[in-house]
């Protein structure tokens, strides 16, 4: 199979010939490629380049493209930060008085910011490798991340119990900006769309599923229509919520380690497919070739079994995450990620 081909599999709920890598590595993509953050983030041709020097490095089946997680709502109006050393920060939200929501920017992804630099790095990706990896083009934050973004995330929540009737506006805004943003990557030739939510380590499941869940059931049922597969990230343990998220209509849910991989795989089997679950800063970062190649046995042991399983980072590698670490994770499952007939691994990890 090719890459493409492996990983529409696994979204399709079919059995693939190994299971899938992807590198949420846009940061060590760009100090791969010898260009500073702040300049890689903010140019299509950049930000395609750094991709590409990562992807003839590691050969993974997955290219998750992004600027960071700010750029929608810096489109929005708010003012960003930028450095070298991580993706760019909010420093002064758009929406000063929650009173304020039908002034508040409805960008268009095509024209407005930095939107339009991810399409083209999309575009660019295309054109250079065709259908022959899954390119996945990612549309930034979810309808309650974002909104948190744009207003303060202090002012926010206290927002969520005093103005409960106006935070329900500004989300089904957010969720009108992120898709609109989502089908302007699929048009410029992204083969799938991504989106991150808080999570249940800042709110709790009963605000998650009163304001959270009925917009992202709305998104991906508009990527459903549009035939166009999406993902939906959720940093920290997600096991409060994980049936919520099972419910979205999400292709993909993006797990990082702080969610048992037990219960992911039993929320999951039969569902959705997971992606993650090796630690990208305790594993992938601070450790060593061998200890990233035990993790990610551990996660093909539990969650690759029956299909249903992306091996990747549970969230984003820093720059300075060592080569060879990020080499082990593809190396392991290329040789014991294969399939048997049965669903089974063939290889004993």
């Amino acid at each position: 199979m090719t890459s493409l081909e492996r990983t529409m599999a696994v979204i399709n709920g079919k059995l693939p010939d190994r299971v899938p890598t992807d590198l949420h590595n846009f940061m060590m993509a760009s100090r791969m490629a010898g260009i500073p953050l702040s300049e890689c983030l903010k140019s299509g041709n950049l930000m395609a380049e750094s991709q590409l020097v990562a992807w003839r490095y590691f050969g993974h089946d997955m290219l998750l493209v992004e600027n960071g997680t700010s750029v929608m709502a810096e489109a929005m109006g708010c003012e960003l930060s930028w450095n070298d050393h991580s993706s760019p920060q909010i420093v002064k939200p758009a929406l000063k008085s929650i009173g304020d929501i039908d002034s508040l920017r409805l960008p268009d992804p095509e024209r407005d910011g930095l939107l339009p630099e991810v399409l083209y790095a999309v575009s660019i990706l295309r054109d250079e490798i065709g259908d022959g990896v899954f390119i996945m083009g990612r549309a930034d934050q979810a309808p309650m991340a974002l909104a948190a973004a744009v207003r303060g995330y202090e002012r926010f929540m206290m927002d969520i119990v005093e103005y409960p009737e106006a935070v329900e506006s500004l989300l089904d805004k957010c969720l009108e900006a992120i898709t609109r943003y989502a089908l302007a990557l699929q048009r410029a030739g992204a083969h799938g769309t991504s989106i991150g939510e808080i999570g249940c380590e800042t709110i709790s499941p009963a605000t998650y599923q009163r304001f959270a869940l009925p917009r992202l059931k709305k998104f991906f049922a508009a990527m459903k229509a549009a035939n166009f597969p999406a993902a939906l990230h959720q940093c920290g343990n997600a096991a409060a919520v994980l049936s919520d998220m099972t419910e979205t209509g999400a292709d993909i849910l993006e797990l990082d380690p702080k969610t048992d991989i037990y219960t992911a795989k039993a929320a999951s089997r039969g569902k959705v497919t997971v992606l993650g679950m090796v630690d990208p800063a305790n594993v992938l970062h601070r450790g060593t070739p061998e200890l990233v190649d035990e993790k990610s046995h551990e996660a093909l042991e539990v969650m690759a079994p029956g299909g249903g399983f992306i091996l990747g980072p549970g969230c984003a590698l820093v720059a300075d995450t060592p080569e060879d670490n990020v080499t082990a994770l593809v190396e392991c499952a290329r040789t014991h990620g294969v399939y048997r007939q049965d669903s089974t691994l063939s290889a004993v990890c």
